[in-house]
């Protein structure tokens, strides 16, 4: 099986620096094809192959750091010009083939399952693979819609230009964008299945901590995220609510060690499934926005564990679930707060609060004389109070996860969240307003140069 992994990783280099269509490699498919159940359990529990592909770039773009002017004119020029939301930046092109090389992959597996029979003894885990590989060709395929495709909106999603969702692994198959609502009829479609395929239990192996293979609660869990994205609360609710019913571990952070340079642990009791970032971009050399910094509360011991306070009145984040890289997979404590945020756009005020409070119980110190927790249970007069506090405590809970550009894309299309993101950089100030065009990214050129394919508008 050794010999597969190469051949892939091999496949996947090679794709990323030809100069034919992209995805377009013809090795001998004799060689590259996983031919049995094990070969294909094998190719996904390679992390370092299918779960480290979570497209990076588009954190440079989001306002979770900043950087001085010395490391932006350090950095690359694919990231200096994503960083200033340059109107024709060309952000690098890893961030399309990553992605896409994993779901090259996903579809090899689907395919080889395809043309297996499985007995009754091999049935549970020729679901359990199949389920794996639709969860992660549906999250890869959301990943790439986050940056290349317009925010959705059920209102023109029938005629925006989604992504080309690639089904299969011919080298052959034309590539065309589609639509935004093909986009996510296609990623749903394939979470629904997988959560039938996905068995129930522990998502994390507590001995070898690691992710063995995805269960039933990660399922719901990218369910519930991709729902929220689109605005369908219910669906949302309904998806966060099982997974959690699944499983709903929380870390207590009063028993982390705050000086550590790394005090979260991977694969920790709150993951359900791990993706973590692809690519080099100057995320933990930025610094952190003050304005987040600042807004943890004394006794908040997120400010501790997420931050580093270097003593100039800098800081830098450091609080990631995976040591060394951002973390972009499915937690529990995501869950949480996307329950809260559906139950308080409901108008379920307790329920949302619940779930905050809950949370936040855990996020807090305690009083060395009592050691009862300083967190002072929240109370909202009304849903509208309710939906700002869960907002909040979004912002504060789940920074550098990959997941605030897509924030800012959905909260931007209601009033009263809409933020001006801001850059200075030696004097010049740069401005993202709400809704602009370019919070959908450009396709890089080194993709449009090898297949035909209509560019997003600027």
């Amino acid at each position: 099986m050794k010999s597969i992994y190469r051949i892939f990783i091999v496949m996947i280099l090679f794709s990323l620096n030809s100069c034919q269509k992209y995805l377009d490699l013809k090795p001998d498919k004799k060689q590259v094809i996983p031919a049995s159940l094990r070969d294909c359990q094998s190719l996904l529990n390679n992390v370092t192959l299918l779960s480290n592909t979570y497209p990076l770039g588009i954190e440079v773009s989001s306002d979770d750091y900043i950087l001085t002017f010395p490391v932006w004119n350090s950095i690359n020029q694919n990231d200096k010009e994503a960083y200033v939301w340059q109107t024709d930046a060309n952000i690098n092109v890893s961030n399309w083939f990553s992605p896409y090389s994993t779901i090259l992959v996903t579809n090899q597996i689907l395919e080889t399952l395809g043309e297996i029979t499985p007995t009754q003894s091999e049935q549970l885990q020729w679901n359990k693979l199949k389920g794996a590989a639709l969860l992660l060709r549906a999250l890869n395929f959301y990943c790439l819609a986050q940056i290349f495709a317009k925010p959705y909106d059920p209102a023109t999603s029938g005629q925006d230009l989604g992504i080309p969702l690639k089904l299969t692994s011919s080298i052959s198959e034309e590539s065309n964008r589609g639509t935004v609502q093909q986009t996510y009829s296609r990623i749903v479609q394939d979470l629904t299945e997988a959560v039938a395929l996905l068995p129930e239990g522990q998502p994390i192996d507590r001995v070898t901590r690691s992710i063995a293979m995805p269960v039933k609660a990660a399922g719901f869990a990218a369910l519930a995220r991709i729902y929220l994205t689109m605005g369908d609360y219910p669906n949302a609710f309904k998806n966060a609510d099982a997974s959690l019913k699944q499983y709903n571990v929380l870390m207590e952070f009063k028993n982390l060690d705050f000086t550590l340079d790394n005090p979260i642990s991977p694969y920790n009791q709150e993951v359900i499934y791990n993706l973590i970032g692809s690519g080099n971009v100057p995320i933990f050399s930025g610094g952190v926005p003050e304005t987040l910094y600042k807004s943890y509360a004394e006794g908040d011991l997120r400010r501790d564990i997420f931050y580093k306070n270097n003593g100039d009145g800098t800081y830098n984040f450091k609080g990631a679930y995976y040591t060394g890289s951002i973390f972009n997979g499915l937690a529990t404590d995501e869950l949480y707060l996307i329950r809260a945020e559906c139950s308080a756009r409901a108008g379920n005020i307790a329920d949302a609060m619940k779930d905050v409070n809950d949370l936040l119980r855990t996020r807090w110190a305690v009083n060395s004389v009592t050691g009862k927790t300083m967190y002072v249970d929240q109370i909202a007069a009304n849903a509208s109070v309710a939906l700002d506090i869960v907002i909040a405590e979004r912002r504060k809970e789940l920074p550098y996860r990959g997941l605030r550009w897509t924030d800012l894309r959905r909260l931007n299309k209601e009033g009263h969240f809409a933020v001006t993101l801001t850059r200075t950089l030696n004097s010049q100030i740069y401005t993202l307003p709400p809704k602009d065009p370019r919070y959908t990214l450009l396709i890089p050129r080194e993709v449009l140069e090898r297949v035909n394919l209509p560019q997003n508008p600027r």
